[in-house]
């Protein structure tokens, strides 16, 4: 199952491996059932502290469980945890093993103390790039707290389950029996939902921090870069993020980030943060700002609110709250959201196979979304509002050349249909005829561009007609000392690599700033 370069490196993570467990598989006779076997034969075979039973009788088969003698642990894998599950695989057996996480202190031990029954269940697909994050914060929680259950569930192989529940959307989880949330979540998003009190808790600390030097707003490529550049300067610097790595983390392959020929999202925005922890910053997840109050004159502070209830203050601010998919703001999108109405076909194509889409959107990011849907789903609808599509020509090339994809260019897509539980068309008007038509259909892809992220902002700092954030050629906004930066503001072309430079710019100008101010 493994090949030998895989084998080395996962024997030399085993070596971390302290306290003795088993492996107990429940199979069928199945060819996945017999894939998952060797995976599991492959593992136990690089290491005397894990031993494989296959006497499992759990009704999800294949699955298997990861039992520590003398612990009450309850962590289980439905399906073969290969692509972007593998190193969820690799991280459940070393927790399950005795080998300490990463997390803080202070986390773990909420995680210890949470009481009551939580069994949650995650729909994954392999393919799903956000799907890790949850998966391995559920299977954590059930390796440090015995009161926490988690099975982690391949979409794609437990259809009926799918089917039955009407999953269209991929991370699903599921506590007690009812969906719980959508989409990626990390711990501390987790713990919040689950532990009452824990937000207003945090809101307090946060209050009670003493005012920064440079504030920064957001976590994406382009604050990283501001928290790093500003605490070199040996300045007090502070981060509050909605989520660490912005929309990095919602991105598949990124082949154009230079001196690194190619990565994914999820691992670039890793690597961002631990990058910006190697200096004293004070980084506050899961908050969200909502609102920007000015100095009122200079050498006083300004102040930033989150929806939380928190409030900072700081001498300067950089606002790099980066964009987000735009929505097509038709009737149903909203309804249906999840439901069949999709963003990211990476995550959630998987879950479409054998059923017809449709793609919204003709530039690069919905070529490439039909292409890679073409090879999963029945047959993909582009539909494009242009008369013409706006994809590179190499992309369109191999769009046209696959026999189940239709384009139809000059066309509005003007409302979603369902039949109160899913999608089950849509329908568009020909802008050469204004004749509305309707598709039947199971999935739409939204693949439009992006918004920014400055709604809060709006009446304070300076926008554009778009909204972005209006700024000069160092950063500055029209408010003395607030600086912005990233796919925020009026910077044009949106690149990873343009964000981050943008970001130590912006970092220092509020240096400069610092030092002609005080």
């Amino acid at each position: 199952m493994l090949d030998a370069n895989l084998k080395t490196q996962l024997k030399t993570y085993l070596e971390k491996v302290t306290q003795p467990f088993e492996i107990v598989a429940s199979l069928d006779d199945s060819d996945k059932s017999r894939e998952l076997l060797a995976l599991l034969q492959d593992i136990v075979g690089l290491t005397d502290k894990i031993t494989l039973k296959t006497d499992g009788s759990d009704a999800r088969r294949p699955s298997f469980s990861l039992n520590r003698p003398g612990a009450d642990i309850a962590l289980r894998f439905a399906g073969i945890p290969m692509g972007h599950e593998f190193t969820s695989l690799v991280l459940a057996l070393l927790q399950v093993g005795g080998h300490p996480s990463k997390l803080a202190n202070d986390v773990i031990e909420q995680i210890r103390s949470i009481e009551g029954e939580f069994n949650f269940e995650t729909y994954f697909s392999l393919s799903c790039q956000n799907c890790p994050d949850v998966v391995q914060a559920l299977n954590l929680m059930a390796v440090l707290n015995p009161n926490i259950r988690h099975v982690a569930i391949d979409g794609a192989l437990f259809q009926g389950e799918v089917e039955a529940r009407q999953i269209m959307s991929v991370p699903s989880i599921y506590l007690n029996g009812e969906l719980f949330a959508q989409g990626r979540m990390g711990v501390e998003e987790i713990l919040a939902k689950i532990d009452t009190g824990a937000a207003a808790r945090d809101a307090e600390k946060l209050s009670a921090k003493p005012a920064f030097d440079v504030l920064v707003i957001g976590g994406g490529p382009a604050g990283a870069s501001a928290a790093i550049y500003a605490a070199r300067k040996g300045i007090r610097t502070g981060v509050a993020a909605e989520r660490f790595g912005g929309q990095v983390l919602d991105t598949m392959a990124i082949e154009n980030f230079i001196s690194v020929q190619e990565t994914e999202g999820p691992k670039l925005a890793r690597a961002l943060e631990e990058h910006v922890k190697q200096y004293e910053v004070d980084i506050m997840n899961l908050q969200r700002a909502s609102a920007l109050v000015p100095a009122k004159a200079e050498g006083e502070l300004h102040e930033v609110r989150f929806e939380s209830g928190a409030s900072l203050k700081a001498r300067t601010v950089i606002l790099s709250t980066g964009a987000r998919w735009r929505e097509m703001n038709v009737p149903g999108e909203q309804e249906y959201r999840g439901r069949g109405v999709a963003y990211c076909p990476h995550c959630d194509g998987p879950l479409f196979k054998g059923k017809r889409v449709a793609v919204i959107g003709g530039g690069n990011s919905g070529v490439e979304a039909a292409i890679d849907l073409a090879g999963i789903v029945a047959h993909v609808t582009l539909i494009e509002f242009d008369d013409k599509l706006r994809a590179d020509a190499v992309l369109q090339k191999k769009l046209g050349s696959l026999p189940n994809v239709t384009i139809i260019k000059s066309a509005l897509t003007s409302e979603v249909k369902g039949d109160g539980q899913k999608v089950n068309g849509l329908v568009y008007k020909d802008r050469t005829t204004d004749e509305l038509r309707t598709l039947e259909l199971e999935g739409i892809f939204v693949q439009i561009g992006l918004l920014p992220n400055s709604e809060w902002l709006k009446g304070v700092v300076e926008l554009s007609p778009r909204g972005e954030i209006i700024v000069d050629a160092r950063g500055q906004t029209n408010i003395h000392g607030v600086f912005a930066a990233g796919d925020v503001t009026t910077v044009p072309y949106k690149q990873i690599v343009i964000a981050v430079g943008e970001g130590a710019k912006a970092s220092l100008s509020a240096f400069d700033h610092l030092i002609r101010t005080t």
